[in-house]
């Protein structure tokens, strides 16, 4: 019998993120993992297409999506 992590375990229902990096990688798959979850996702990546992707895949898993597109690494305005 295998013991659950504390990620796996975790009911994140009602709750809602800001993952960067979402489209892609690990961003993708911590965005992901929440929905999972039942957290609602708000994925920002610097690339739109990837973005609407990794949404797209969040709102499969029953949850809501929004997309930001922004390059982090550059200064805000």
């Amino acid at each position: 019998m295998s013991v659950p992590t504390p990620a796996e375990s975790q009911d994140f229902a009602g709750q809602r993120a800001l993952v960067t990096g979402a489209g892609g990688g690990i961003g993708r798959a911590i965005a992901l993992g929440l929905a999972a979850r039942g957290c609602d996702v708000c994925v920002l990546d610097v690339s739109a297409a990837a973005a609407e992707s990794t949404a797209t895949e969040v709102q499969r898993l029953g949850r809501l999506s929004d997309v930001l597109v922004q390059d982090m690494g550059q200064d805000l305005v």
